[in-house]
């Protein structure tokens, strides 16, 4: 039954798809939200339209399950699937190969086969990549390579923090879904130290009513360990082992005996990860939570509760070690987040945390040093807008000075704990123009949250001297502990003569190189005289530039 975001999401892409201009979309919803049978009714559009569709998926297990689930679908109806991933003999693969090219082949699912160079499509109207996140950024430049004139539909839970931007500013459409299906039950999640006692009864309970469970471990090499666990604490239970680096066909047997219940749990690596629907499969228990990144912890997790059933989770760590801060802020995190939707909160920390990374560029995250960073977004939102009226040339009107002074400059989560708050405060710190403004935006910080920490004070700091940057042209400002670097606007200072009458009353302390940067030589070790001295140079320069 579906949801109404699930409705909408279908029915804003089957009206992309007639709109004759090339889609570009991210369907973001929680695993087992329905973001499959999206793709579904796409693919059968475009199909049914003569050209042909290509799914990409991250793993074998994942596209073996996407390609039974096409297959069923459609079954009966005029449309021609193949699989092409390493579970695929030489043989069909090379006949995959040729009926893609001569046009013979309507829907193909695979894995990174499909993004060889020996694979070419007559006639590609649809490219669905599934869980996004898995991708890297060269497989990614080849999908770019695929979908310069085709329609994109991207599916994933836990988009990674560039992705999301280019949602965020409009280079990519979204649709969110975020309404369970009916009936549908959190998962209940523990962490705790490993402790066999609560292993065991937590899979000999799902045993008991019937289910069946997953044991996941971060390394082939931690398996054999708990296989001998699970012999020596839980005989009752029959479990199959499984890897990335099995053969083929036994890995393809092992799952296919699990999906019809023949054995109780799969101990397996997180080849289980992305996408596996097993209904049967209740209970989560992973070794060494602590190893695991948030968005894989969390991807597993939605592997079980896939039914009305209620399912439980329980992330271990080990018994009498102390973790990393970083592992146990992962976990905590993970354990707050433990509504059904979760997922698009989860990125939306991961993007708040670590960054946007490089939306025309290969990373994928990080953290942007320069507070510049929302001017950038607004810019970068208006060009869209430009682009998409019709404009070829598009005039900048208004420029983003970009600051590096070494220090932290940011709102911390322990200051203003809630993320859409800070997210708006940076909004509004961004539009504040002049010192007045600034001044005005740090008095209201102090009367709604007290006094404020230094990483906040820097940043309206470093607002004032942006504000002083743009008064005085200088686009750029590099300042370390012996000197500050200034490169002006389009290399051109507003006020020449005055900036050489200036630059003559500091003598040999300031010197301009031949790429027209100034250079001004100082002693600045600590994060407040660096700012301090900064602060103080570019409002110096932006009267020489006003002729003051």
């Amino acid at each position: 039954e579906e949801t109404e975001d699930q409705l909408n999401a279908i029915e804003t892409v089957l009206e992309d798809l007639a709109s004759g201009k090339p889609m570009d979309r991210l369907i973001c919803g929680d695993v087992g939200f329905g973001k499959t049978e999206v793709a579904l009714r796409a693919a059968f559009a475009v199909a049914m339209s003569g050209k042909q569709v290509a799914v990409v998926v991250p793993t074998t297990l994942l596209a073996r399950q996407h390609f039974r689930t096409f297959s069923q679908r459609f079954a009966g109806l005029p449309v021609r699937i193949h699989q092409a991933s390493r579970m695929v003999s030489a043989k069909d693969l090379a006949l995959t190969k040729a009926e893609l090219k001569d046009g013979k082949l309507d829907i193909v699912v695979g894995t990174h086969a499909l993004l060889a160079k020996d694979i070419a499509f007559k006639d590609l109207g649809l490219l669905i990549i599934d869980e996004e996140q898995h991708f890297g950024v060269a497989h990614k430049e080849r999908l770019k390579a695929l979908r310069e004139d085709v329609h994109v539909l991207t599916l994933t839970a836990t988009p990674i923090p560039r992705t999301l931007q280019l949602a965020f500013t409009g280079v990519r459409s979204l649709s969110i879904i975020a309404s369970p299906p009916v009936d549908r039950l959190a998962v209940r999640t523990s962490i705790m130290p490993f402790d066999p006692l609560i292993v065991r009864e937590t899979l000999l309970r799902e045993r008991y009513r019937g289910g069946q469970a997953f044991y996941v471990c971060p390394r082939i090499d931690d398996l054999a360990e708990i296989a001998d666990f699970l012999k020596s604490d839980v005989p009752e239970v029959r479990f199959q082992i499984a890897h990335g680096q099995m053969p083929p066909k036994q890995l393809e047997d092992i799952m296919t005996a699990f999906y019809e219940g023949q054995f109780d749990v799969l101990l397996s690596t997180t080849i289980v990860e992305s996408g596996l629907d097993v209904p049967s499969a209740n209970t989560l228990i992973i070794h060494r939570a602590d190893m695991f990144g948030l968005a894989a912890l969390y991807q597993l997790r939605g592997r079980v509760g896939r039914s009305k059933t209620r399912a439980f989770a329980v992330f271990t760590t080990p018994a009498g070690k102390k973790i990393t801060t970083q592992a146990q802020r992962r976990l905590q995190v993970l354990e707050s987040l433990d509504s059904l939707g979760a997922g698009f909160q989860l990125a939306s920390h991961d993007l708040d945390i670590r960054g946007a990374g490089n939306l025309l560029g290969d990373e994928q995250s990080g953290h942007i040093r320069e507070v510049g960073y929302e001017l950038y977004q607004q810019m970068l939102m208006e060009t869209i807008a430009a682009l998409e009226a019709g404009g070829t040339e598009i005039v900048q009107e208004e420029w983003s000075p970009q600051i590096n002074l070494g220090t932290s400059v940011l709102i911390p989560d322990d200051f203003v704990p809630d993320l859409s708050l800070r997210l708006s405060l940076y909004r509004k710190l961004s539009d504040a123009k002049t010192e007045q403004d600034i001044e005005a935006f740090g008095a209201e910080m102090i009367d709604r949250f007290g006094a404020l920490p230094p990483e906040v004070q820097h940043l309206l700091e470093v607002m004032t001297i942006k504000a002083y940057c743009r008064r005085a042209g200088v686009a750029k400002v590099d300042t370390g502990s012996k000197g500050i670097v200034i490169a002006f606007h389009n290399n051109t200072p507003p006020n020449l003569t005055g900036l050489v009458q200036f630059l003559a009353t500091l003598g040999g302390q300031a010197k301009v190189r031949p790429d027209s940067k100034l250079v001004l030589s100082g002693h600045w070790p600590k994060d407040d005289e660096r700012t301090k001295a900064t602060k103080g140079l570019m409002w110096k320069l932006a009267e020489v530039a006003e002729g003051r």
